[in-house]
């Protein structure tokens, strides 16, 4: 098993309910609808129900009022060409001004090319783009036993993708979690997933961000 300085990004292979969970705040015909399409880490992973960081973002949009109504499509386990296969329909049905993509993860963990990866999040992004949405993606990493080389081509696959496709890029998911100095109290017993202590700094690490895309959106 890898270590726990994987930093939350080793992802179980275990599938979750595939549907997407519609978390309503706001007025409907003045909010703004992001879809999350992510992993174990946007999927409440071994958390109580609610208690993740999706959860707590639309929390917070309520205590500042941002209209905004959140739809999490994320499975455990998923990959990027899962997400893909699975975004279209999503496009279509939930129609969101905002597409965040948190995947990745599982794709370096297997040891799959990253130039598949990255053409799988470029085309996600340009379809959300195509769709009418604003694209956010979030930076996937690796432990450092996969090696340095192929750690670099991950953060540049990601890189890569926000300069083709104009899609923001998230690089600070797990910034003060899993670079932590004592990181085993931000972590679950398998010592892989962020615990729902850790919830709240990840919503932190998205949620300026995001309600910077937000606000210019007409």
């Amino acid at each position: 098993m890898v270590s726990l300085f994987c930093a939350g990004f080793c992802l179980p292979l275990l599938a979750s309910e595939s549907t997407a969970k519609v978390i309503e705040k706001a007025t409907p015909s003045l909010e703004k609808i992001v879809l999350i399409v992510g992993d174990s880490l946007s999927a409440e992973y071994g958390l109580t129900r609610g208690t993740g960081w999706v959860q707590l973002m639309s929390d917070q949009a309520v205590k500042e009022a941002v209209k905004v109504r959140l739809v999490n499509a994320s499975i455990s386990g998923d990959t990027s060409s899962g997400g893909l296969s699975r975004l279209p329909q999503l496009l279509k049905l939930h129609k969101p001004h905002v597409l965040i993509v948190e995947l990745g993860g599982n794709d370096a963990l297997r040891g799959l090319s990253m130039q598949m990866t990255q053409q799988n999040l470029s085309a996600m992004a340009n379809q959300g783009k195509k769709a009418g949405a604003k694209v956010m993606v979030i930076g996937m990493q690796i432990p450092p036993n996969y090696g340095a080389n192929y750690a670099q081509q991950i953060a540049q696959a990601y890189q890569r993708v926000s300069k083709e496709t104009g899609a923001e890029l998230n690089n600070q998911f797990l910034k003060g979690i899993a670079d932590d100095a004592d990181p085993l109290k931000w972590f679950q017993p398998d010592r892989i997933h962020p615990n729902e202590g850790a919830q709240n700094t990840m919503m932190k690490n998205v949620w300026p961000q995001l309600k910077k895309v937000l606000a210019d959106i007409r």
